[in-house]
């Protein structure tokens, strides 16, 4: 008897894989930002947000947010023909299927999940931009800010990201910050939430210069960020670490790495091959510290629980996962795999449409998803010398600390290591809601506070705290200790 599984079944097609978007058919509208919209659900509404972004190999990215049931850039497929619009969301078992209306300013249609249908009208969101006060431009950052690129010489590709240094003479001691999977650009922006920008803001202003920049094919960075393994990646950070060691103004003993997510894993996979540039310190944010396959696994029974499912659904969900893994992992030729991964899907979904099956199936075999199948994290970790920071989230629904944390800590056997949960963060180290500052009479997510004071206090620690600009108070105390006060010897302490 030939089994019939729902959409949402097939959960392990993959939170973690790059969700490419193809479009078909005449010339569409150029859609590139992020669409918001409340959904009615019984007792009350859903707030969805969708967002598009352009890759540059002629492709999209698209994921689906739902702030309120913890939901974070679950990936989506989108058909786009003309005006006409369907994005379907696998993993929740939903699809919105409309009209690109006002020149892509809103979405309409009609929004479809297991037990609902409802109208669903999606209106484009303003770029995420720092408040000010009406009728006053933006104040510069009171620090160095420069538009940057390096060359990542074994694979020939040019990178671009933003430099921020220290006001001061220097040198400062500096960071390279690398994002988790999925495209991101340098900010890492997510709705009204910049990750990097924010961090790399905090920790200038405190006398740490940091290069973040565009993953592989996104905004002005070359490459191609689906063919790339996370192995692939740590040649992007070295290269930025040699950049660096070029700035007159940056201190050459004291180049780190912060990594999120996977950028964590790459940040260590450099500190274990000491070579070309080994990182004097690595902080990694939610690193994981378990094979692939078994992130995955995890990360499929949580969204099945958001989403309510039942144990015999999570069962028949996991044994595909399982299944699918296993076919991919036996069968190393590409064309082969690639066959009975789409005969599979259409087997277990016989309302799937055979090209999305064999689309799913290019995506389940490529290098990045092969790779990641079978990535041990913790198995060149002896290798790493140099201090490391491990910090996970409380509520991390991605990447469980008391999972992942603990087999990087032994690994790391021949390290100094430093491991801490912060209690009430998430996977985009965000606080709970309710801490969420108020701007313009709206809730804005922020950088967790607690986890920005970890981060800047451990990489002092392991440093050197710079020494702080003269203030107009400090050049009149010296005025006035030339002329007959006796100086006493202090200690300078940066801003907190």
């Amino acid at each position: 008897m030939k089994k019939t599984l729902p959409a949402f079944f097939l959960l392990w097609l993959l939170y973690w894989l790059p969700s490419v978007v193809f479009a078909a058919g005449d010339q569409p509208t150029a859609l590139n930002g992020q669409w918001k919209g409340p959904l009615k659900v019984p007792g009350g509404q859903l707030t969805l947000i969708i967002t598009l972004v352009p890759l540059s190999n002629g492709s999209y990215y698209a994921a689906l947010d739902a702030p309120q049931q913890r939901i974070s850039r679950m990936p989506a497929e989108v058909t786009l023909k003309g005006a006409d619009l369907t994005i379907s969301i696998e993993q929740a078992g939903s699809k919105f299927i409309g009209k690109v209306k006002d020149g892509g300013a809103t979405l309409q249609g009609t929004w479809t999940q297991p037990g609902l249908k409802a109208p669903l009208v999606l209106t484009r969101m303003k770029p995420s931009q720092t408040p000010v006060a009406a009728g006053k431009p933006r104040l510069a950052p009171p620090y160095r800010e420069e538009e940057i690129k390096f060359l990542n010489t074994q694979a020939n590709i040019a990178l671009a990201g933003t430099l921020t240094t220290p006001a001061g003479p220097g040198p400062f001691p500096a960071v390279v910050l690398l994002s988790d999977n999925g495209p991101q650009n340098r900010d890492v922006d997510q709705q009204d939430y910049r990750m990097f920008g924010a961090l790399a803001d905090h920790l200038t202003r405190r006398g740490i210069a940091v290069l973040r920049f565009d993953d592989r094919g996104v905004g002005k960075s070359q490459g191609n960020h689906f063919t790339a393994t996370t192995a692939d990646l740590v040649g992007d950070a070295q290269a930025a670490m040699v950049y660096l060691r070029a700035k007159p103004l940056i201190d050459q003993r004291y180049i780190g790495l912060v990594g999120h997510g996977e950028g964590g894993n790459v940040a260590l996979l450099a500190a274990a091959e000491q070579q070309p540039a080994t990182p004097a310190f690595v902080v990694s944010l939610s690193g994981y510290g378990v094979p692939g396959r078994d992130v995955i696994m995890r990360q499929q029974m949580e969204i099945m629980r958001l989403i309510g499912s039942n144990p015999a659904q999570v069962k028949a969900a996991l044994e595909l996962h399982k299944e699918m893994v296993e076919i991919i992992r036996q069968t190393p030729n590409d064309n082969q795999a690639r066959g009975k991964v789409a005969a599979t899907l259409r087997f277990n979904n016989t309302d799937l449409d055979p090209h999305m099956a064999r689309a799913r199936a290019v995506q389940l075999t490529s290098p990045w998803s092969r790779y990641f199948l079978d990535f041990d994290p913790t198995r060149s970790l002896p290798a790493v010398k140099c201090p490391v920071l491990l910090l996970g989230g409380g509520n991390d629904l991605q990447v469980d600390p008391a999972q992942n944390m603990a087999p990087l800590k032994k690994a790391l056997r021949n390290a100094s290591v430093r491991s801490q949960k912060l209690a009430g963060v998430n996977h985009w180290y965000q606080p709970e809601m309710k801490e969420w500052p108020l701007v313009n009479g709206e809730q804005q997510p922020v950088f967790s506070p607690k986890a920005l004071t970890a981060i800047r206090e451990w990489i002092f620690d392991n440093t050197e705290r710079p020494r702080p600009l003269p203030t107009s108070s400090d050049v009149k105390a010296a005025a006035t200790s030339s002329r007959g006060f006796k100086k006493t010897a202090s200690s300078p302490q940066a801003s907190r």
